[in-house]
């Protein structure tokens, strides 16, 4: 697939695909997944797009199986992450889940800052203690983490989405793509989010994203109380993706 395109005068950056691209363009055969290849995954990936939400999370359990096992990044991981940054506007993104009253759109936020912090900087510069080079041009990690200015466009209108879960969302997913260098244009604005999202929200991994956010970006932090933390189990959804599991 070429997903260049050009502006007259000016370069632009690559636009993410349409989602009904990425599906059908994509070599899923050759693709390395925790599990073998990825020919399941057009099955799994299109699941995401049925009108019923238990049907919906359990797709995105599974992906969180297949391309995120064990928080690691597979060869399958890019794609499926460009294809579910694609359908974040689709109307079924907007099916509510019982029990929660919250838009799928949330759930899919939620698997996108979750898959995105397994390659964030502090993740990454962990491994490399252990495994130098593990970010060498062409692996599988620095594939995804030059994807993440392409997903943060995606993300970015969420972040004046009407639903107050929606919103935080996008804000926590966009926080983790933002250390990109590429985006760094967008760090103020995000910066006043994450203030924000401080002093409102009452989920503690959000808010510990939204402090190392702030810290990494070498804002005072003082005002802030540090988390209790363990190195590896400080990411949003940090129970172990509770947020996709019953009730639904």
């Amino acid at each position: 697939m070429n997903h260049n395109s050009s502006k007259a005068g000016a370069p632009r950056d690559p636009d993410l695909p349409p989602y009904q691209v990425v599906l059908a363009e994509t070599d899923w055969d050759s693709l390395q997944t925790a599990f073998g290849n990825g020919g399941d995954l057009p099955k799994v990936l299109a699941r995401l797009l049925e009108p019923d939400p238990k049907v919906q999370v359990t797709a995105l359990s599974e992906l969180g199986e297949l391309v995120g096992h064990q928080n690691t990044i597979y060869e399958a991981t890019v794609p499926v992450a460009m294809y579910v940054a694609g359908i974040l506007t689709h109307p079924a993104a907007m099916t509510v889940r019982p029990y929660r009253n919250v838009p799928i759109r949330a759930t899919l936020l939620g698997w996108l800052a979750s898959t995105a912090y397994d390659a964030s900087d502090e993740i990454v510069g962990l491994i490399e203690q252990h495994f130098p080079g593990f970010l060498t041009p062409g692996t599988t990690m620095a594939a995804f983490r030059d994807l993440r200015p392409m997903l943060f466009r995606a993300v970015a209108p969420l972040l004046q989405d009407s639903h107050e879960d929606v919103r935080e969302a996008a804000v926590i997913t966009a926080l983790i793509l933002a250390e990109h260098p590429a985006l760094a244009e967008h760090r103020d604005h995000l910066t006043v989010r994450a203030r924000t999202l401080l002093d409102t929200s009452s989920n503690d991994p959000n808010r510990r994203v939204a402090r190392k956010a702030l810290e990494a970006w070498r804002h005072d932090v003082r005002d802030i109380a540090p988390f209790r933390e363990e190195p590896w189990d400080c990411g949003p959804h940090s129970d172990g993706r509770g947020d996709l599991e019953p009730p639904f």
